[in-house]
């Protein structure tokens, strides 16, 4: 078994592309509970109040709905550069840029399937003022006690072409651990990523489009199950289709609620209770097809949508 490469600390943020920005906008603040911490060009930026980063959310206005880029915060400088010159010798690199609002130099590179991706060390803290400073000294932010009270971003989940080519990329050029696969007679069909003691932050599931480059959703973690239930009542009360949930995922055993934000995107809403992996030598979790065809834990049968939307839509790519 090779040593797993842990140069990455987390997933940093994501930037999401909209073509309402004001109203996805509100939905991040007034739905979920978010604030806005900055503004730049055609972009707002956001962040849930236990998030350490300056945001965690990007909004870009957009024709279209889908993923800017995501990002990951490495390590240490050392561990930024060790990962830097692997991206470069794997030929999907593009280059250095010299940050964004909120993070310092990023190296930009590309997955194998097209998504574009950032990786950074020098970021900027958020520091809470009078107005939301946390009675608890362990806490980013004050609990904001408005829609959904998300705590903090949670995973991104993407949909790829080539699943064995990002399995490849994402173990032996980025690192972490390959927690749970659903894996077919005829090849991989899924794949979660942890790149430290939480059981994952990224997934990549084939998009049956044959499309490249493309999300699926954007997850942000509530505290308990209890408030994933309120999250669904909330959204009901202010018209927020509901695609599916709450239930409970099999794989990962996530307590989870999917919604549609105003721009097209799918938004996840998730306990952030699910599994920690302490285990040094933890094996990967397979699943197979006649498993996976049991559906969820509990709760009803996925929906079709679920396996077959993406933003952006097949549509806007023709």
């Amino acid at each position: 078994m090779n040593e797993v490469i842990w140069d990455i600390a987390h997933l940093a943020h994501v930037e999401l592309y909209t073509p309402k920005l004001e109203e996805s906008t509100k939905f991040f603040t007034d739905i979920m509970g978010m604030s806005v911490s900055g503004s730049e060009n055609d972009s707002i930026y956001l962040r849930a109040y236990d998030d350490y980063e300056y945001h965690t959310l990007k909004l870009t206005a957009n024709k279209y709905p889908g993923i800017g880029h995501f990002a990951w915060r490495a390590r240490s400088p050392e561990a930024l550069a060790r990962r830097v010159e692997a991206i470069q010798a794997s030929g999907l690199g593009i280059g250095w840029t010299e940050g964004d609002l909120g993070h310092g130099p990023a190296y930009r590179f590309k997955t194998p399937d097209g998504h574009f991706v950032e990786i950074y060390f020098e970021t900027v803290k958020y520091k809470a003022g009078e107005n939301d400073r946390s009675a608890l000294k362990n806490t980013a932010s004050k609990f904001p006690g408005r829609g959904m009270n998300v705590r903090r971003i949670d995973h991104l989940n993407l949909l790829a072409k080539d699943i064995p080519a990002f399995l490849d990329f994402q173990l032996n050029t980025l690192g972490g651990r390959l927690t749970e696969i659903i894996q077919f007679d005829e090849g991989p069909k899924a794949l979660w990523f942890s790149v430290n003691s939480k059981s994952y932050e990224l997934a990549v599931t084939e998009d049956h489009s044959g499309a490249r480059g493309r999300l699926h959703h954007l997850t942000f973690a509530a505290n308990s199950r209890e408030e994933v239930l309120l999250a669904a009542d909330i959204a009901i009360e202010n018209g927020i289709f509901i695609e599916t949930g709450p239930h409970k995922h099999a794989i990962q055993q996530t307590f989870f609620l999917y919604l549609y934000e105003p721009g097209g995107n799918r938004i996840e809403i998730a306990n952030a209770t699910a599994r920690l992996i302490l285990d040094p030598d933890y094996k990967t979790v397979v699943w197979t097809k006649e498993e996976r065809a049991r559906g969820q834990a509990w709760g009803l049968q996925t929906v079709k949508s679920f396996h077959l939307r993406g933003t952006p839509f097949i549509e806007d790519l023709e």
